[in-house]
């Protein structure tokens, strides 16, 4: 554009946030245009230029206003979004019917769920299915539980300590009616909503319906659980999809599963959302051609048509969404889903998300393998959320 060239800069995505953060406190001036999320703005927002005046009845043709507010801290927009990331269900279809029609898998299922989890539960199609249905599933498809499962573990749970992963979890919590404050701004982990959450995974984990190392798996590790038909189902974010559909990456699974929305607790089916975006760097010596590449990125229908039909997820108007719905039919199903279900715990967007997350990963993950009790994960979060949102 104008004749300008771009570098993307890659490192890693564990440590991404604080290095992005050290780099934009420190005045760095390597790059123009920076990622933001949701979650972060309001840690990166010091460091980078608003972009209030880049967005116009021209933006709303692309974004509607709801896609551009999750970009938004204080007040003012600092990023165009690009990509909105939020969680299905990926189920085997072929698996998943078999259950549904078979008389002596039925019978089964239900002899598991009373044995394991002390509830005789009888299958449903997974778009029915309860956080209950969900683990006994995982239990009637774990080989070691059931000799005749197709697979060898039911799910793959990601439970490295990683920020990310906990916003995965979170939907357990949030579906029992768990949030991080109360009105009044009262941390409010320390909860039986909570610990349902915690004790639906610690459940998995014992039962090891789950693969044996998942303590170090993140994204890229249950994309390839369940791309390698280890695993018959998984909770995992929207952006897998194109890549699992595709035969030459997944031969096993492409065109072989479905998606749902997560299952539900009291409160109904639950998912974390957030949008990825870019903005300007506070430090950026090339202001002007960072802003009228956000501005180009803002207006251009085609370029974001484009980004869809190569696997992104733009948060684009209905309008445009109807145009790819043939060829990316989770598109439409990401904006409903988002409508219906999404949520953002109180405090997610503000300066001390990152650190909370961080916080929760440390202490549930050590929950889950073992190396504290719940009673002490959760008092730890508590306190350590308490002290952050005092400052």
């Amino acid at each position: 554009m104008d004749g300008n060239q771009a570098e993307a800069i890659y490192f890693s995505r564990q440590g991404f946030k604080e290095k992005t953060l050290a780099d934009a406190a420190a005045g760095s001036k390597e790059f123009d245009v920076m990622l933001t999320s949701t979650y972060d703005i309001g840690r990166y927002a010091p460091f980078m230029d608003p972009i209030d005046d880049l967005v116009d009845d021209e933006v709303f043709k692309i974004f509607p206003p709801n896609a551009i507010a999750t970009q938004t801290f204080d007040g003012h927009v600092y990023g165009v979004p690009n990509d909105l990331s939020l969680h299905f269900l990926y189920y085997r279809e072929d698996y998943i019917g078999r259950l549904l029609s078979d008389p002596d898998w039925q019978a089964r299922y239900e002899s598991i769920s009373e044995e394991r989890l002390g509830k005789r539960l009888s299958p449903k199609p997974p778009s029915e299915w309860t956080w209950d249905d969900y683990t006994a599933s995982a239990l009637f498809f774990t080989r070691s539980i059931n000799p005749d499962s197709p697979t060898r573990f039911g799910t793959v749970l990601q439970l490295k300590n990683l920020l990310f992963n906990i916003m995965l979890w979170q939907s357990t919590a949030a579906s029992h009616g768990g949030d991080w404050r109360d009105g009044a701004g009262k941390v409010t982990v320390n909860n039986d909503a909570f610990r349902r959450g915690l004790e639906l995974y610690k459940t998995i984990v014992d039962n090891r319906a789950t693969p044996g190392a998942s303590s170090s798996f993140e994204y890229g590790e249950a994309n390839g659980a369940f791309g390698s038909g280890q695993v018959a189902f998984m909770v995992q974010w929207n952006a897998a999809v194109t890549e699992l559909n595709d035969p030459a990456q997944n031969l096993a699974v492409a065109g072989k599963f479905a998606l749902t929305r997560q299952p539900a607790g009291p409160l109904g089916p639950k998912t974390h959302f957030h949008s990825l975006g870019l903005g300007v760097s506070k430090s950026s010596d090339n202001k002007d051609d960072a802003r009228k590449f956000l501005r180009w990125l803002a207006t251009n229908k085609e370029a974001n048509t484009l980004y869809i039909q190569l696997g992104g997820a733009p948060p684009v108007t209905d309008a445009i969404m109807a145009t790819v719905a043939d060829e990316r039919p989770d598109m439409l199903l990401m904006g409903e889903h988002a409508a219906k279900y999404g949520f953002v715990m109180n405090g997610g967007a503000g300066e001390h998300a990152l650190r909370i997350y961080e916080i929760q990963a440390e202490n549930f993950t050590g929950y889950w393998a073992g190396d504290m009790s719940e009673d002490e994960a959760l008092a730890n979060v508590e306190s350590e959320m308490t002290e952050l949102f005092a400052k």
